[in-house]
């Protein structure tokens, strides 16, 4: 039989240089993140040396200003590279996605003095960052939140409780949505938080269904001093701030979501190829035969979409509703992808010995993180037809 082992995914990248990125990404992948992915999500752990090598090999600033530590690279580029991770290990993936997040906010509204004094260490200096806006009462509605931050001289205070924060309690640095002035919006502030900051604490991690290597944790503001000069663009601008990153983000969790329905497949076609029952192999028969093809037309439609709406965002285009499309159908189509290879795998996909259940298990969260899928469709049900009527 004919060796059936997965081919790299065939990529259209813009310049010679981007070409080479990718291929030190996938020499990255083989050498340091497959061969222990497997492994390191049973136990629950958090490759924190990892991401320090991803950090010094310039791949957790691939969208930001070269003069300030970054890639200056397009965000087709970098999806891609968010691609090629998720697919090896979703907990690796997703934290470069998660980190690219947090940097948004003083790459895109800091003033020039922040970005010189703070970016260097965060885009390539060996930092991993964290994002603060969901809170236990307000996920969904963001704008509700509680978490305050109150001035006392030139500093600031903020008293209050993150949730759901992705590498708490282990970040260098947190960037939080805090409430300063009054209700809805228009009172919500980012700042830039250390992470050793006194009467800063994280809770336990969260126990999840999969990405146990990835720490989901609760993080208490106990009266936390924040120097003036670490709130991020004007008083009152945050919550606009936050949805700028937000647009931004859904799009790093499409191409990871892309990234693990990839893996699922080639996982589905290496055993459908190699698996013989009534003589030949699985794959012969038109109805898994039919599956396949499915999965794989899917996997490519969430790859035009997410590429094109960073097409739109590299050339300064609004994207705002194809970025919501695109977390939208890519994270939809993941869970339906991985869902099917499970079924491929039949008795076999529901064991650990096979990553098909792990990849399933981690594909659910997608449809949650950044906006569930329910919002998604609020978003771009606005773009069409305006806000709705109260």
């Amino acid at each position: 039989m004919p060796d059936r082992a997965p081919q790299p995914v065939e990529r259209q990248l813009p310049t010679e240089e981007s070409t080479h990125l990718v291929a030190l990404v996938r020499d990255i992948i083989q050498r340091e993140i497959a061969p222990r992915a497997a492994e390191e999500e049973e136990a629950s752990h958090f490759p924190r040396e990892l991401f320090r090598l991803l950090s010094a090999s310039g791949l957790l600033g691939l969208p930001y200003d070269a003069a300030l530590g970054g890639g200056d690279q397009p965000y087709e580029v970098y999806l891609q590279v968010l691609e090629e991770l998720a697919a090896a290990r979703l907990t690796v993936g997703l934290g470069a996605s998660v980190h690219t997040l947090a940097c948004h906010a003083l790459a895109g509204y800091g003033s020039k003095e922040q970005q010189a004094e703070h970016l260097p260490a965060m885009l390539s200096g060996g930092l991993l960052g964290a994002y603060c806006l969901s809170e236990p009462a307000s996920g969904s509605d963001a704008a509700s939140l509680r978490t305050k931050a109150v001035r006392d001289g030139d500093d600031w205070v903020i008293t209050g409780t993150k949730a759901w924060i992705t590498h708490g309690g282990i970040a260098d640095f947190y960037t939080v949505l805090a409430r300063t002035g009054g209700e809805g919006a228009r009172g919500i502030t980012a700042f830039l938080v250390p992470g050793d900051a006194p009467g800063l604490h994280a809770a336990a991690p969260e126990k999840k269904m999969g990405m146990k290597g990835s720490p989901t944790a609760q993080l208490h503001f106990d009266g936390v001093r924040v120097a003036g000069d670490r709130r991020l663009g004007d008083e009152g601008q945050g919550f606009a701030i936050a949805l700028s990153a937000l647009d931004s983000g859904r799009l790093g969790i499409a191409a990871c979501a892309i990234g693990l329905a990839q893996a699922a497949l080639d996982e589905a076609v290496g055993y459908a190829t190699g698996r013989r029952q009534f003589g030949r192999p699985i794959a012969d028969f038109q109805g898994l035969r039919f599956l396949l093809a499915d999965m794989a037309t899917r996997i490519e439609a969430g790859r035009s979409l997410y590429l094109a709406a960073a097409r739109l965002r590299d050339a300064g285009r609004p994207f705002s509703q194809q970025a919501a499309m695109a977390k939208l159908f890519c994270t939809d189509a993941a869970m339906a992808v991985t869902v099917d290879a499970v079924q491929v795998l039949g008795g076999y996909g529901y064991t650990t010995d096979f990553p098909a259940e792990r990849y399933m298990r981690e594909a659910k969260v997608l449809q949650i993180v950044e906006g569930t899928n329910q919002i998604q469709r609020l978003v771009i049900a606005r773009h069409l037809a305006g806000p709705e009527t109260r």
